[in-house]
């Protein structure tokens, strides 16, 4: 009788046996150069993608906005700069230019200053993008504003601010740059959403709305500009190693001047831009960028909602005993 130790042996002997053979070898390293083939024909046709684009990024100065900036302009994009502080996009622009990108980069990047809340400075906002190259190729809406607070001390013209902000602002500036976009039946349009835009989590209101609204707003942008040949990519990320929290507003309007811990422990901006440029030039429809339990909630929250409820009024418990019952 064989014993079971023979067996194995015998068994691993003839898988060997099969991976040597002259039949199976040249077919695994084919599968292998086919896959790297692939791979690097993606690579080049994202890089061919992004090279020369005018690339327009909001929100510009700071954070996730200043890392991408700063990677896609490594990748050859025509840069157009776009915050509220002039002195801060400036000092960006001669970051840039002095950078080792620029070595192999010919094109300076322009700035175009503006505030995003204010509705009335959109239209001659975007025609002066306009002006810079001529059209644009891709806009990043990456400029937002966080909110801590509870619903019930938080007063409606705090709620109108940050949808202001993260909502209409975005949404009018791509609103006035797409009549050039469809015309020329080229562009790409993308959103820097948050998870928030898929589940909400207490003290985060406003936020999760404007978000909610974003990720709702851009799903109808994609399926209507699919005929015109217009690309729109929706990216929500988790927590990011950022100012969002410390420039967040509050609920009396004021600034909340903490780094949460999730913040402070979140991913560094410089992945999360590394992942945009990725997603830009694989012209991916919608990326989560989030850990693992944020976007397993998402799956809780359309698979098991009661769960996932009650999860949410335990972290709100945990977080802060409502004073107003």
């Amino acid at each position: 009788m064989v014993s079971a130790a023979t067996r194995k042996s015998l068994l691993q002997a003839r898988v060997m046996d099969f991976l040597t053979s002259t039949a199976v070898l040249p077919l695994l390293f084919g599968c292998v150069g086919v896959f790297s083939l692939l791979k690097l024909l993606q690579w080049l046709r994202m890089k061919a993608y992004i090279r020369d684009a005018v690339v327009v990024i909001t929100g510009a100065t700071s954070g996730l906005g200043r890392e991408c900036a700063r990677v896609f302009y490594a990748a050859g994009a025509k840069l157009v700069l776009c915050g509220r502080n002039a002195k801060a996009l400036e000092e960006l622009t001669e970051e840039l230019a002095a950078s080792q990108a620029a070595k192999v980069q010919t094109h300076r990047p322009c700035s175009v200053t503006f505030d995003l809340s204010d509705p009335g400075c959109i239209v001659g906002a975007a025609a002066e993008i306009l002006r810079c190259f001529g059209h644009v190729d891709v806009l990043i809406n990456n400029a937002g504003v966080g909110y801590r607070g509870t619903v019930i001390d938080t007063s409606t013209d705090v709620d109108r601010r940050v949808m202001e902000i993260n909502y209409f602002g975005p949404v009018a500036l791509t609103k006035a740059l797409l009549p050039s976009m469809v015309r020329r039946r080229q562009g790409h349009v993308v959103a820097i959403s948050s998870i928030q835009g898929r589940i909400s989590i207490p003290f985060r209101s406003a936020y999760a709305a404007s978000k909610h609204a974003t990720q709702a707003f851009f799903d109808c942008l994609r399926a209507e500009l699919e005929q015109c040949d217009i690309e729109v990519t929706v990216i929500s990320p988790g927590y990011i190693h950022t100012n969002l929290s410390l420039n967040a507003i509050t609920a009396s309007g004021a600034r909340y001047g903490v780094t949460d811990k999730t913040t402070a422990e979140g991913r560094s901006p410089v992945e999360v831009a590394q992942d945009v440029l990725a997603a830009v030039g694989k012209r991916k429809k919608d990326v989560v960028l989030a850990g693992l339990a944020p976007s397993l909630a998402v799956y809780l929250r359309a698979l098991a909602p009661s769960l996932f409820f009650r999860l949410m009024a335990a972290r709100a418990r945990k977080e802060q005993k409502p004073k107003h019952c």
